[in-house]
């Protein structure tokens, strides 16, 4: 039986095809990445915290910054700041850890943005939130937004790594103006009122 021969035209199609699987060092990272998402997810469920906006509507954006439904479905105006989180990770951790590969170090970031979204859903952040901040209706992210806040962190993390740290610097500055101008919150005054309330800030934000 003849052996069958590889043409030109097989070998150039063979080789020009991209291989897109990953090591499994790299794939592992990314695994345990997912499983910790998963597990935020439970943790909230066992909290407590509802799947969804309890009044059943399925939207998946909710334009609004301080209605009920503000952080009760997948995405709403502070998405965006949890997209900056993952942009400032990216930098953070290429300063403290450069010779840990990305994939652990976005596994680093996925831990850190689900501790987050652990504490902020926690009564005490809540009410810090309802007390300190213009949030005064607040009572918690669904879990549904929680998980959409920890990808968006995600994506943040895979921009900044292809557009570099002058590039996050334009998106961060740029959002958080926007941010400002629409709603009058952003992440730096989020940041700000938690941990140091001024009360003329909250009075110009409760006027938005």
């Amino acid at each position: 039986m003849a052996c069958a021969t590889q043409t030109p035209m097989m070998h150039i199609v063979s080789s020009s095809t991209p291989d897109l699987s990953l090591p499994t060092w790299q794939r592992k990272p990314l695994l345990l990445s997912l499983a910790v998402v998963v597990l935020a997810a439970v943790v909230l469920h066992l909290a407590g915290r509802i799947w969804w906006c309890e009044s059943g509507d399925l939207a998946l954006w909710i334009s609004s910054h301080s209605s009920s439904h503000t952080s009760q479905h997948l995405f709403d105006p502070y998405t965006f700041s949890h997209l900056l989180h993952g942009l400032i990770f990216y930098g953070l951790l290429h300063l403290v850890a450069p010779r840990l590969h990305v994939s652990w170090r976005l596994f680093v970031a996925v831990l850190i943005e689900t501790g987050w979204e652990l504490l902020e859903n926690s009564p005490v952040i809540i009410e810090r939130y309802r007390k300190a901040t213009a949030s005064l209706g607040y009572t918690g992210d669904s879990i549904a937004n929680s998980v959409m806040d920890i990808l968006a962190c995600v994506v943040g993390f895979v921009v900044a790594r292809y557009i570099g740290w002058k590039g996050s610097v334009v998106i961060v500055v740029l959002t958080e103006l926007v941010m400002l101008a629409l709603i009058r919150d952003n992440l730096t005054l989020n940041i700000v009122m938690l941990i140091y309330p001024i009360q003329a800030i909250k009075s110009w934000q409760i006027g938005a």
